[in-house]
């Protein structure tokens, strides 16, 4: 007897997202001990040596949770038993139930699993379910067209197999396989947002709109997705015109961003804060509509303060990034 339905799509969605690797490479599962990690993971043991690949598992302990350590060890020997190969459990700096400290915690950590075992890929778990959830809080937010188009399936060494997929799925596979996920409390925890979108907004959609919202606002995320990164390269290649005209490569002229479409020259200066030093999960719309006012609304205005010590000013008909903690001129604006 074959493998049930929902095992069967799982197993499909990893072997599609790992046909482009060469064998004997290693791609690491990041599982939690939830279903959809936990599907991933089981796929992953069970596709990557068909394919000549090697497959491994890391899970991240945040220490938010009584036991956490205990449930962690237990989940990398969960992770054994299928077959992965190293079995990794990482313990990161507690984030203090801040969402966002702790998922740049656990990227920090999966980047050091990827680069200390040389793994050619991560997966991550995310689901279409997700994915929905995620343009939803970018909906609320006020976010731009890159916050909207959700979640890559592919990014640097992280891939999401399991984006065209739904939560039930991921569950139901779990069930056919004897899994038995983690529920994590945090999931159901109303003070975060996604919980709440989770739990009170979609059932409530679902109910005025029918079946398929999820659906299509993944498809939604796809189709900016696409458009967005179009913008993107773009941006990119004006961005590298303007530092081969410019001698010092802080620098931006005013006059050719002017020119720009505003969708170009607010990436343009996005990614100039960026290369700069901003993180980029710090630096919001808001930095950027700001930086764009030095070009588009110029009124003398000194300068703009922005996150990781950045600090963009406009002066010789240049914008400039610079670090607050170096020198700079106290009278700032445009000379």
């Amino acid at each position: 007897m074959g493998p049930s339905p929902a095992v069967a799509e799982v197993r499909n969605a990893v072997r599609d997202a790992l046909d482009d690797l060469e064998p004997g490479e290693l791609v690491l599962a990041a599982c939690s001990g939830g279903a959809d990690s936990l599907a991933l993971a089981a796929a992953l043991a069970f596709v990557a040596p068909r394919a000549g690949l090697r497959p491994g598992g890391v899970t991240v302990d945040h220490g938010l949770q009584k036991f956490s350590a205990e449930r962690a060890t237990a989940l990398a020997a969960v992770m054994c038993q299928l077959g992965l190969d190293p079995a990794l459990s990482i313990r990161v700096t507690p984030a203090k139930d801040n969402a966002a400290a702790a998922r740049a915690a656990r990227y920090e950590a999966l980047d050091q699993a990827a680069a200390s075992q040389h793994a050619a890929a991560v997966l991550l778990g995310h689901t279409l379910d997700d994915q929905a959830e995620t343009v939803l809080l970018g909906l609320a937010r006020g976010s731009g067209s890159r916050s909207l188009a959700g979640m890559p399936a592919r990014r640097g060494i992280y891939r999401r197999p399991l984006l065209g997929l739904r939560r039930a799925t991921t569950a139901a596979a779990c069930a056919g396989l004897g899994l038995d996920p983690w529920q994590d409390p945090y999931n159901h925890d109303f003070r975060f947002s996604r919980a709440r979108v989770r739990h009170q907004l979609m059932p409530v959609l679902e109910e005025a709109l029918g079946p398929g919202v999820a659906e299509a606002l993944a498809r939604t995320a796809g189709q900016l997705r696409a458009d967005a990164e179009c913008l993107d390269d773009l941006a990119f290649a004006e961005s590298g015109q303007l530092r081969a005209d410019c001698s010092d490569p802080a620098g931006l002229d005013a006059s050719h961003l002017q020119d720009l479409p505003s969708a170009i020259r607010t990436r343009v200066l996005r990614d100039a804060a960026i290369m700069a030093g901003c993180p980029r999960g710090a630096l919001t719309a808001g930095h950027v509509e700001r930086l764009a006012e030095l070009v588009t609304g110029w009124r003398g205005q000194r300068w703009v303060d922005l996150p990781g010590g950045v600090r963009a000013r406009r002066r010789d008909g240049k914008v400039w990034f610079t670090s607050t903690e170096a020198g700079h001129n106290p009278r700032g604006g445009e000379k």
